[in-house]
């Protein structure tokens, strides 16, 4: 059976959406242990392949069971902002209750028969508290080395997506919001449904909460979904956009498009499927950095890109209006 949500009314009201970056992480480390299933990321797999090798992740990793184990929640619980800072979730993280983390431990390493029984699985339950600590700096390493310097990007994805969601929920409703998360998520009869999960016996409700809905670079193919108590029922599903952060293929602008604002300036507006710099789009497309940013201004002026500041970057993404213009609604909407 797979796992059911229901959301009543108060539920519904409820539903939010978040970034974390402890998140990412973890799930950039899961991707690390599986690079077979993630042909969309071979790129940053081979790119990061020397840096895994000089660090010792072994102790993460020892609690992060694939979909439908338990991953201890002291990991990774749902964010209470909706972008909080890695060094806020960090900070969080390491104020875990030595208790709570014992607790939690065992029941990850019980998905696994006999692991609890291993040394390095005892040595981690017999001091909660150092565990905790250890398994923070690791998480703090690992973000440095795997994400900080792609964070710009991959917030600016996250970020297109939930924009790009709630259109969906402004042009038809929650319905429409929850309906397209997915393949694999179903929603109807107010019930959510993730159809690669069995069903468990302590799954938890969402009893007038709602669900927090976070979109990851990483977590393609999967769903993931988190259910233990005290925490709001959280989805984690793939980002929109998250197959081209980490490609450079020049795109193919229809010709329709391409006729009415020139090919290359059609291309750069094609392929902002994930907010980009003008030195990322320079490179992608092989041309001079002053050459993208005159098209950028062109297509910005013309309301078909946004330009937001992100540390030393700006990124640029398309608007409603360059969504439907590349994918052609305009067109068959003018007919």
């Amino acid at each position: 059976m797979p796992l059911t949500l229901h959301l009543g009314t108060d539920d519904l009201t409820r539903c939010r959406f978040a970034i974390s970056p402890l998140c990412q992480t973890h799930e950039a480390l899961r991707l690390l242990r599986r690079p077979a299933r993630h042909g969309y990321h071979q790129g940053w797999l081979r790119r990061m392949r020397r840096t895994v090798a000089g660090l010792d992740l072994s102790p993460l990793w020892l609690f992060m069971r694939p979909p439908g184990g338990y991953t201890p929640d002291f990991l990774g619980p749902p964010p209470e902002q909706s972008y909080p800072s890695i060094d806020a979730e960090l900070a969080r993280m390491r104020a875990t209750d030595p208790a709570l983390a014992h607790a939690e431990m065992t029941r990850s390493l019980a998905c696994t028969p006999g692991l609890a029984d291993a040394p390095r699985a005892r040595a981690a339950l017999d001091d909660p508290a150092a565990t905790v600590r250890r398994l923070a700096d690791l998480t703090e390493l690992a973000w440095h080395a795997l994400l900080a310097p792609d964070w710009p990007r991959h917030r600016a994805v996250l970020e297109a997506d939930i924009a790009h969601r709630s259109r969906q929920a402004g042009d038809g409703g929650l319905d429409a919001l929850l309906t397209g998360l997915h393949p694999g998520i179903d929603w109807a009869d107010h019930t959510l449904t993730l159809r690669m999960y069995a069903d468990l016996a302590d799954i938890q409700r969402a009893d007038g909460r709602g669900v927090l809905l976070m979109p990851s670079v990483f977590v393609w193919p999967d769903v993931v979904s988190g259910f233990a108590r005290p925490w709001q029922p959280t989805v984690i599903y793939p980002a929109r956009g998250m197959g081209r952060l980490h490609t450079a293929r020049v795109p193919h602008p229809p010709d329709g498009l391409a006729r009415l604002l020139g090919r290359q300036r059609a291309a750069v507006l094609t392929g902002l499927t994930a907010p980009a710099s003008t030195t990322d789009l320079a490179r992608r497309h092989g041309v001079a950095p002053s050459t993208v940013s005159a098209h950028l201004s062109v297509l910005r002026e013309a309301g078909l890109l946004v330009s937001r500041r992100e540390g030393y970057h700006v990124l640029y993404g398309r608007t409603a209006l360059g969504d439907a213009l590349v994918d052609g609604e305009f067109r068959r909407g003018a007919g």
